[in-house]
C-alpha cells in the first residue's frame, strides 16, 4: 500500500483545471434522478428505492453494467429530461474544475424506445449551452452502439445529420468483446466526410488489435480506454509517436475488473511510455465518483506525484477538441495553478 497522497497534492487535483474527454452522459444519472424522472414520467422501475437501486450497482462486468445502465435510461422522454441530466453533470464538473467537457451520448438508447432524435440533442445541446454560465465548455458527440449492426449506426447518422451543427464528433461504445472496430469501416467514413472528429473505445476489455483497427481502419483521433496497449510495445511506440490521446477511466476499469485492484491500474506506466493518457469518470453515476475522485483514488493508489498530475492535465486539453486559442487559453490556467502551487 502506498501513503495517503499529502494534502497539498490533494488540494492541487481538486483545484487544477481540466477538461473531461470520456463521460457518457447516461451515465452520470443518480439513482436520485432516475427517480425523480420516473415519478415525472410516470414510469415504473424494477426498483423499490434509491437504495435498493444503489445496491443493484454492484456488477461485475461489463454486460451486466449496461444491462442496468439500459433500464435507468427508461426514463429519459423528454427533451428537459435530457437537460435535466446533462446540467446535473455539469454542475459536478464545474466543482471539479473541469473548464471543457467532450460529453458522450447513445441516440440509440432513446430512439430504440420511441423517443425523436430532435429531442435527445435539443435537450442536451440547450444544457451544453446554459454551461457557459457556469464557465465550463462543453460539447457532444454522438456514439454508435456497437453491438448493433452498421446499418443501424448508418440510419442514427442520417436522423442526426440535420442536427450536425449540435455536435462535434461521433464514437463507439457499448460491449466491445465479438464487436471489432472493422464492422464499423463504412459509417465511420461517412462521418469523416462530414468533417466530424472521430473517436472510439477500444482496448478496455478488447486486445490491441482493436486499438490498431480503431487507428487504421475507422481512422480514430483518440482512443477510448486504451489500457491494453501496454500488451503491445510496437502499438505503444505508435500512440506515443502519433501523440494519440487515450481516454484512461480509472475508477471504471477497477469496477469493471479490468485491473482486480486499482494499485495494479497501468496509468503510470502509460505516461512513463510517453504516451498522452488523461484521468476520466466514464460512467461516474455506476462506477463510484467523477473525475476528482478518480484523481485522487488513483493517485492514492499509485503513487503518482505532482509531474503526473500536471502533465495528465496538460494532455487532457492537448487531447481535446478545442480550438487551438482555447487550449493555450486553458494551459495557461494550468500553468498559473501549478506556479501557486
Amino acid at each position: 500500500m502506498h501513503a495517503p497522497v499529502p494534502a497539498d497534492l490533494q488540494s492541487l487535483l481538486a483545484a487544477m483545471p481540466k477538461a473531461e474527454l470520456h463521460i457518457h452522459i447516461e451515465g452520470s444519472l443518480e439513482p436520485e434522478l432516475i427517480f425523480q424522472l420516473a415519478r415525472r414520467n410516470g414510469v415504473s422501475l424494477p426498483y423499490a428505492s434509491v437504495e435498493d437501486l444503489r445496491r443493484a450497482y454492484a456488477f461485475s462486468n461489463l454486460q451486466s453494467f449496461l444491462d442496468i445502465y439500459y433500464a435507468g435510461a427508461s426514463v429519459l422522454l423528454k427533451e428537459q429530461d435530457f437537460y435535466d441530466m446533462a446540467w446535473a453533470y455539469l454542475q459536478r464538473a464545474r466543482h471539479d474544475n473541469v473548464l471543457r467537457a467532450e460529453i458522450f451520448f447513445d441516440p440509440q438508447t432513446h430512439t430504440a424506445r420511441g423517443v425523436p432524435m430532435e429531442t435527445v440533442i435539443g435537450g442536451l445541446h440547450r444544457a451544453c449551452t446554459d454551461a457557459k454560465n457556469l464557465g465550463v465548455d462543453a460539447e457532444l458527440i454522438l456514439c454508435f452502439l456497437r453491438h448493433l449492426s452498421e446499418e443501424e449506426a448508418f440510419d442514427t447518422l442520417e436522423q442526426a445529420l440535420p442536427f450536425r451543427d449540435r455536435f462535434i464528433g461521433v464514437g463507439l461504445d457499448s460491449s466491445e468483446v465479438g464487436h471489432p472496430p472493422e464492422k464499423f469501416a463504412r459509417v465511420f467514413a461517412k462521418c469523416r466526410q462530414q468533417g466530424l472528429h472521430l473517436v472510439a473505445h477500444a482496448g478496455e476489455e478488447g486486445p490491441p488489435e482493436y486499438i490498431w483497427a480503431a487507428l487504421d481502419v475507422l481512422k480514430v483521433e483518440r482512443i477510448d480506454h486504451g489500457v491494453q496497449s501496454m500488451k503491445d510495445p510496437a502499438l505503444v511506440k505508435r500512440l506515443a509517436q502519433d501523440r494519440i490521446p487515450l481516454t484512461v477511466c480509472p475508477l471504471s476499469n477497477l469496477k469493471l475488473q479490468v485491473f482486480p485492484k486499482l494499485e495494479q491500474h497501468n496509468l503510470r506506466e502509460l505516461l512513463d511510455a510517453g504516451l498522452v493518457a488523461t484521468v476520466n469518470s466514464d460512467d461516474p453515476a455506476y462506477f463510484g465518483g467523477y473525475i476528482n475522485a478518480n484523481f485522487l483514488q488513483t493517485f492514492a493508489a499509485t503513487g503518482m506525484d505532482v509531474r503526473h498530475a500536471y502533465q495528465l492535465a496538460r494532455n487532457s486539453f492537448e487531447g481535446s477538441f478545442a480550438e487551438p486559442s482555447a487550449k493555450k487559453r486553458y494551459i495557461e490556467r494550468l500553468d498559473v495553478e501549478f506556479a501557486a502551487a
